[in-house]
């Protein structure tokens, strides 16, 4: 297990509550061993005026999933914050759910890189991304 942290499903969307991971329906769904998953959902919040769901919030899917990713890999005194997120469209989302799945690649004492893979409810690959983390002491 790669976790240093101790956090529930439940934990992790209460700990998102009043944030914009909340208000767009972004929902954790899975934490394993080595990987983290959440949904979210394509409606009126998140769909482009096409009716796709939107690029920025896919994005804003991967970089939640790898930051509290990050998080949950960072020792008490230490703090995540992302350097770099690149994201490539592959399919698009057109209803029901999307889900991303977050996995480490390197997961060093001062930064951290996880790839995030964005998928339908038919389980279609429909985005990759990697986001590049800063880790940083508490001040």
């Amino acid at each position: 297990m790669i976790w240093k942290k101790t956090m529930s499903l439940a934990d992790c969307n209460k700990f998102c509550q009043q944030t914009a991971i909340s208000h767009l329906g972004i929902e954790f769904t899975q934490l394993g061993d080595d990987y983290l998953e959440a949904t979210v959902p394509v409606d009126h919040r998140t769909v482009q005026p096409f009716g796709l769901l939107h690029g920025g919030i896919s994005a804003t899917l991967a970089e939640t999933l790898g930051s509290l990713g990050a998080a949950l890999c960072c020792d008490e005194n230490q703090i995540p914050v992302g350097t770099e997120l690149n994201i490539s469209h592959i399919k698009a989302v057109r209803q029901g759910k999307a889900r991303g799945k977050a996995k480490p690649v390197h997961l060093g004492g001062s930064s951290q890189v996880w790839q995030i893979d964005i998928y339908n409810e038919k389980d279609e690959l429909c985005a990759v991304s990697r986001l590049s983390v800063r880790v940083l002491d508490k001040k």
